[in-house]
C-alpha cells in the first residue's frame, strides 16, 4: 500500500504541522492549493495550537488564505442578504445548500471553505416567480444557446446559473438535488419539509442534518468531476464529526437515505471518509449500509477508482492509471445522470452542433 499524501496525513492529524520542515511545508502548500484547502490548513493549525510553530514563510501563506476567507465570508453574508431582499415578496423560505448553508450556520465544514456560487432550493412550480425576482435584482443567465436552455430546464435539476451584472456573484437555483433524467428520484418535497430555520436569519433555512450529509454525499458521488473531490470529502468528514455527536443522528441517517433513494452514494461517502480521512463512523451504520453497496468485484474496482480520484490533483500525489480512473468516473457520472440514448444525443450535440464557446 502506498503512503498517503502529506496533505491527507495532515488532515487526519493537524498537530503534525507543528513539526514539518520547510521542504515539507512547500509540498504541503502545493498539495493544499491543488485541493482548494489552503485556508482550511490555517484553521486546523490554529485549532491544533501549532500555528506559532509554523515557519514564517509558510505561515505567511496561511495568513493570506485566512484573510481571503474573511473577505469571502463577508461577501457571502452580503449576497445572502441581497437574495433575501430579492425574494422577500414571494412568501417562501430561502433554503440554502452546500457551502452557503455551512457558512450561515457556522458549521465546522465552513471553516476554511471557499466556494464560487450560492445554491438555493425552491419548489419547481415556483421557478417562474423566483427567476424574474432575481433578474429584477440584477442576476442574469448567460446561457443564451437554445439547446443549453432546454438542457437545463427540461432535463436538469436546476435552471441555468445566474450571475449578477455588477458584482459577478453567481446563484444556482435548484428545484431538486439530482437531474430529472437520473435513475434515482429523491423527492425534493421531503427535503423542503424537513428543512430547519437558521437562527437570526428570518426566512432562511438549510437542510436537516441527515439530509445535509446525504446531499453532500450525492453531490460528490453522483458527479463525474473530482477536481474538488478531496475538499468535498473533507466537508463530509467535518459534517459527520459535528452531526455525529448529536443524539439520534446516526439512527436516522440510513433510513433517510433509503427513503430518498440515495443509500448508494451515502455508502460511498461513509466508506471513503473513513478510509481516507479517518472519519469515525459507527460499525452498525456501516453494516446497515453494506447491502446498498455494489457487489464484489465491482466494489474492488470502485475502490481503485475513487481512492485515486479523491487524492489531491498534484504531481506529487500522482499514481499509475490516475488519468484512466478519472476518465472512467467522468463517464460513470454522466451515465448515472442520463439514460443511454439521451446521453448519446446530448454528447453528440455538444461535440458537433452547439456553437463553440468564446
Amino acid at each position: 500500500m502506498t503512503e498517503a499524501p502529506l496533505l491527507i496525513a495532515v488532515l487526519r492529524a493537524p498537530a503534525r504541522m507543528g513539526s514539518l520542515t520547510l521542504a515539507e511545508w512547500e509540498l504541503l502548500l502545493r498539495q493544499a492549493l491543488a485541493a482548494n484547502l489552503t485556508a482550511s490548513l490555517h484553521d486546523l493549525a490554529e485549532r491544533a495550537r501549532v500555528l506559532d510553530a509554523v515557519p514564517r514563510a509558510p505561515r505567511r501563506h496561511l495568513e493570506w488564505a485566512a484573510a481571503l476567507l474573511r473577505r469571502h465570508r463577508a461577501g457571502v453574508q452580503w449576497e445572502v442578504a441581497r437574495i433575501r431582499a430579492a425574494l422577500a415578496g414571494l412568501d417562501m423560505p430561502l433554503i440554502l445548500l452546500k457551502g452557503a448553508a455551512y457558512a450561515v450556520c457556522g458549521l465546522a465544514a465552513s471553516r476554511g471553505r471557499l466556494f464560487s456560487d450560492i445554491d438555493l432550493l425552491v419548489p419547481r412550480e415556483r421557478i417562474g416567480e423566483v427567476e424574474p425576482a432575481l433578474m429584477l435584482a440584477g442576476w442574469m443567465s448567460h446561457h443564451h444557446d437554445a439547446y443549453d436552455q432546454r438542457y437545463y430546464r427540461v432535463w436538469m435539476h436546476e435552471i441555468p446559473p445566474m450571475q449578477h451584472v455588477q458584482r459577478g456573484s453567481v446563484i444556482d437555483v435548484h428545484h431538486a438535488i439530482l437531474p430529472l433524467t437520473a435513475a434515482a428520484h429523491p423527492d425534493p418535497a421531503l427535503l423542503r419539509a424537513a428543512a430547519v430555520a437558521v437562527p437570526g436569519l428570518e426566512r432562511v433555512q438549510v437542510l436537516a442534518p441527515a439530509d445535509m450529509v446525504i446531499h453532500s454525499a450525492t453531490h460528490l458521488f453522483y458527479d463525474g468531476e473530482f477536481d474538488k473531490g478531496l475538499r468535498d470529502l473533507f466537508d463530509l468528514h467535518r459534517l459527520l464529526a459535528e452531526f455525529g455527536a448529536r443524539p439520534g443522528f446516526w439512527d436516522a441517517l440510513v433510513p433517510r437515505a433509503r427513503q430518498l433513494e440515495l443509500a448508494r452514494p451515502l455508502f460511498y461517502a461513509l466508506r471513503y471518509a473513513a478510509r481516507v480521512l479517518g472519519s469515525a463512523v459507527p460499525d452498525d451504520v456501516l453494516a446497515a449500509l453494506a447491502p446498498s453497496g455494489p457487489p464484489q468485484p465491482l466494489l474492488a474496482l470502485m475502490d481503485a477508482l475513487f481512492l485515486r480520484a479523491l487524492m489531491p490533483m498534484h504531481a506529487s500525489c500522482a499514481r499509475r492509471f490516475d488519468g484512466a480512473a478519472r476518465k472512467a468516473l467522468y463517464i460513470r457520472g454522466n451515465w448515472l445522470r442520463m439514460p443511454p440514448l439521451l446521453l448519446a444525443r446530448h454528447l453528440f450535440h455538444k461535440a458537433f452542433i452547439s456553437p463553440p464557446k468564446t
